[in-house]
This record gives structure tokens, C-alpha cells and sequence, in this order.
């Protein structure tokens, strides 16, 4: 996958969970519907944490001080 379409799939994931957010502030789901929809959220939400803390190991590499630096393909524990 490039780093094209992970950006893309995190900005479609987050437009995904504020969708989620807006139809549960409404208060119209039935509590089955809330229950699913917190659960979808709960894991877009871990999905979208998980990419911002790739890109924030990502940065912290090219912000080294260390001019030699190879950047890597960081591995997050699942």
C-alpha cells in the first residue's frame, strides 16, 4: 500500500467516524444501532491512533539529529 492510499484511507476513516459520531448524537438509533455504532467508532478510532503514531514515529526519525539516519517501515504491536 503507498503512503497515498494509507492517507487516504485514514481520511476516510476519520470522515467515516464522524459520521458515526454525528448519527449518535441524534439520539434516533435504537440501543442495538448505538451498541454497533460504538463499536465501529471504538475500532476506526484505534485504526486512526494506530496511523497518527506511525506518522509521528516517522517524524521523530527525520527530525533526528542524526544526519545518517535510514528511515525504516515502522512496526506497531498489534
Amino acid at each position: 500500500m503507498t503512503s497515498a492510499s494509507k492517507a487516504v484511507d485514514f481520511e476516510t476513516q476519520l470522515a467515516e467516524l464522524e459520521k458515526l459520531v454525528e448519527s449518535m448524537e441524534t439520539g434516533n438509533l435504537s440501543l442495538e444501532d448505538s451498541l454497533k455504532s460504538f463499536e465501529k467508532g471504538v475500532n476506526l478510532t484505534r485504526s486512526c491512533l494506530k496511523t497518527l503514531k506511525k506518522a509521528e514515529l516517522k517524524v521523530q526519525k527525520l527530525s533526528s539529529l542524526d544526519v545518517d539516519a535510514e528511515l525504516t517501515n515502522f512496526q506497531l504491536d498489534e
